[in-house]
């Protein structure tokens, strides 16, 4: 069945835009709370984070209310990163866990992550009950079942707690790190854990105001951090996204270590530790570099479509451990079981001083093949734009030039208005022409007047 609300990732959307507006969130709290106790014996106990942006708070009561109007009791973090979050849902033993955040989306955008007991992301079965009961009306339960609103006050301690026993060994004195938080979710928890572990901390982009989350900072903007890096003399820089789950990292001579370099990294260490299961997953944009990369390692490598949900799906079915995409997404099974950008760091700091290495000398088994993403907005609905005639017949002319020395990838993104083009080859020019070309044919496909 088709879903109606639910993407690649919860539910996101522009503020005050059906559907993320109060009243829908007050629908989502009651209909999650509806099912959470069909399924549990009339018992449903969720947790709720957010990150810093200003609808937050208007969210976040929504969703107290609706919660407890069906029945369920919730126990607010307040700000809070998703993967801690996630942690804490199992570690409190609670039924379920939403997240307030669109991520790494500017401030006016907003919307819900969901985990299950385990801390996973919910399975399509949950999230098609979910719809269904979004479409019957609220009904208030009788006075003496109503649920329960507390706070949590522990929430930050008991991650960082966590975080800090994953990587016992580590040391992080004699280390000079710009830490740059979006002025998101980790805002408070980061530079506080990385002091505490010994590091000589810069944070930046760490006082959120409700409307700077993202902006030219964090790890979709590293170019901030970079300077910082650069102008610091440090010796490394690590830039998360408004919620947490994404990670990048800048080397001390500026040059940017992504997702698809930190899996290597911890690929190729997990291995030499005998530590390593499984294959290990990418994605459809993960660069051919980093595939042939870990190949050499003797390491089977596989690709799940876009989203860590499809990573972890296709690592359980598979019996891998570690997987993740470009964009800082990185799963580590072992430790987790969700993207953390704050552990991932941690981890990528114990093989450093493990092996007594720099980030550069770390990734330097990669060497990627030229590849181009052009991210190009779209008015009205994206897969109308993948449909048309003319996009398809030069979508397949790219495909006709690459075959056997390069990829195309055209797909509508889960989270945003666009449709994103990548080119991949061996030719640097080449693909950089041939994404144009795709970019031009999916803006005339979107322009008025083309029945877009």
């Amino acid at each position: 069945m088709k879903k109606t609300y639910f993407g690649t990732d919860g539910i996101r959307g522009r503020v005050g835009t059906e559907p993320i507006t109060a009243e829908f969130m007050l629908r989502v709290g009651h209909a999650l709370g509806r099912v959470l106790r069909e399924r549990n014996d009339g018992h449903a106990d969720v947790l709720i984070g957010k990150d810093t942006r200003i609808s937050g708070y208007m969210f976040e009561s929504a969703l107290e209310a609706g919660l407890v109007s069906a029945g369920a009791s919730a126990h607010l973090l307040g700000p809070m990163p998703t993967p801690a979050v996630a942690w804490l849902t199992r570690r409190l033993r609670a039924t379920a866990s939403l997240v307030i955040s669109a991520s790494h989306n500017p401030y006016y955008d907003n919307g819900v992550k969901f985990f299950n007991a385990e801390g996973e992301k919910l399975s399509d079965e949950i999230e098609l009950a979910i719809e269904q009961r979004l479409a019957e009306p609220m009904q208030t339960v009788a006075s003496e079942q109503i649920g329960k609103a507390t706070r949590v006050r522990d929430g930050a301690p008991r991650y960082e707690a966590f975080c800090s026993a994953s990587v016992n060994a580590l040391d992080l004195r004699g280390r000079r790190i710009v830490l740059d938080c979006a002025h998101g979710a980790t805002y408070q928890i980061a530079p506080r854990l990385f002091a505490d572990l010994g590091a000589d901390v810069i944070a930046i982009g760490a006082t959120p105001d409700g409307f700077n989350i993202n902006a030219d900072c964090g790890a979709t903007h590293p170019k901030a951090l970079r300077q910082a890096v650069l102008a610091e003399r440090a010796d490394l820089g690590i830039a998360f996204d408004g919620d947490g789950d994404r990670v990048q990292l800048i080397d001390q001579d500026g040059t940017l270590v992504d997702g698809d370099d930190i899996i290597y990294i911890l690929a190729k260490d997990l291995l030499e530790q005998g530590k390593l299961k499984g294959p290990v997953v990418g994605t459809v944009m993960t660069n051919f570099g980093i595939e042939r990369a870990i190949g050499q390692l003797g390491v089977p490598f596989l690709r799940a479509s876009v989203g860590d949900r499809y990573v972890l799906q296709m690592l359980k079915e598979k019996g891998g451990l570690l997987g993740g995409e470009a964009s800082g997404h990185v799963l580590c099974l072992d430790r987790t079981t969700t993207g953390d950008g704050i552990l991932t760091a941690l981890l990528v700091l114990e093989v450093l001083q493990r092996t007594r290495s720099t980030l550069a000398q770390a990734r330097a088994g990669v060497a990627r093949v030229p590849q181009v993403t052009v991210n190009m907005p779209v008015t009205g609905a994206a897969a109308k734009v993948l449909e048309n005639a003319n996009v398809q017949r030069v979508f397949a002319g790219v495909e006709q030039r690459l075959r056997g020395r390069g990829r195309v990838v055209l797909r509508a993104s889960g989270t945003e208005p666009l449709i994103r083009i990548t080119v991949e080859g061996e030719d640097d020019a080449e693909v950089r022409s041939l994404a144009a070309e795709l970019g031009d044919a999916v803006k005339s496909a979107s322009a008025p007047g083309d029945g877009v």
